[in-house]
């Protein structure tokens, strides 16, 4: 069987699950009314940014609560607890949360993680988890590293049509761009600040145009970049790929028909990416403690070579 045929029955097969598994999932999560977030000058502190994304997490949380959906609250209040430090906050929709970890105003290796589908508020914690550990790891080597999460766009579903194109992803990436631009006024000159990019956010960084500020972009978990190679990414970065043996998204087919798929895979010689190790990680595990994409992943930030596969 030819890769294209295989492929058009690997989409097949997702669409018949979709429409089986969406009208579920849009009753299951049904829209939740928040309030829009004030606005925040360009030029506030980051003391000031964190203030205002806070009083807009426990607005939205007040609101939840009064209109029946205590669950929301109840996640959103977690969010806003002891230490929390958000850059922006909407709570409209699917959500937007930008949230710190570390001291971001003296920083000089900033990692910044775009998420892949199935990310938004209700599913927050688990984001979270893999931003603090990374968080740890780093500073345990390097006291002034910071990680920025950045839940800045509408993920697509795991299951769903929004997964098999770049459509998201090319929103995604007009807000990620100039959001990179804008981080080095809030982080010291000179800071290095890398891309790690999971699953479907992979396609985000590769549509994303960059500037010197981002030194590194690492695609993990990675259905494709929506490009033939490396060196087609808009970026002058060095890019990294990695997937771990134990993850399924080794069995998706890497090529593109029309607006449909991402093309090569990543971590093939042909892409020209450097594969660094990621031992049996898989789709959800690149950050768990004590493995060793976790390590690779901090090597990047830290502008070590990390160790290759």
């Amino acid at each position: 069987m030819s890769t294209g045929s295989r492929l058009r029955r690997t989409l097949l097969a997702g669409l018949v699950a979709a429409a089986v598994v969406l009208p579920v999932s849009a009753a299951a999560s049904p829209r939740i009314p928040a309030p829009a977030p004030g606005a925040v000058p360009e030029s506030a502190t980051l003391q000031r940014r964190y203030a205002a994304a806070l009083t807009g997490i426990t607005e939205a949380a007040r609101t939840a609560a009064d209109t029946g959906h205590g669950g929301r609250a109840s996640r959103l209040r977690a969010m806003a607890g002891s230490g929390a430090q958000f850059l922006t906050f909407d709570g409209r929709g699917q959500g937007r949360a930008i949230e710190v970890f570390g001291d971001l105003g003296s920083a000089d290796r900033i990692a910044v993680l775009v998420p892949g589908s199935d990310t938004n508020l209700d599913t927050y914690q688990r984001f979270r988890e893999g931003a603090l550990v990374l968080e740890r790891r780093l500073r345990a080597e390097h006291p002034r590293a910071a990680v920025v999460a950045w839940l800045g766009y509408d993920t697509p579903g795991t299951v769903s049509t929004t997964v098999l194109t770049a459509a998201r992803a090319d929103r995604a990436a007009a807000e990620l761009g100039p959001f990179l631009s804008r981080l080095g006024g809030l982080a010291p000159a000179g800071a290095r600040v890398s891309l790690l990019c999971h699953s479907y956010g992979s396609v985000v960084c590769g549509r994303t145009r960059t500037g010197p500020e981002v030194t590194d972009m690492a695609l993990y978990g990675s259905p494709g970049a929506g490009a033939a190679s490396a060196s087609d990414l808009p970026t002058t970065a060095r890019v990294w790929a990695g997937r771990g043996a134990g993850d399924w998204i080794g069995g998706v087919p890497h090529v593109r028909l029309g607006r449909v798929g991402f093309g090569t895979d990543p971590v093939d010689p042909a892409f020209g990416a450097r594969v660094f190790a990621t031992g049996s990680a898989g789709h959800s595990d690149y950050l768990k403690p004590g493995t060793e994409s976790l390590a690779g992943l901090a090597r990047i930030v830290l502008g070590a070579e990390a160790p290759h596969a």
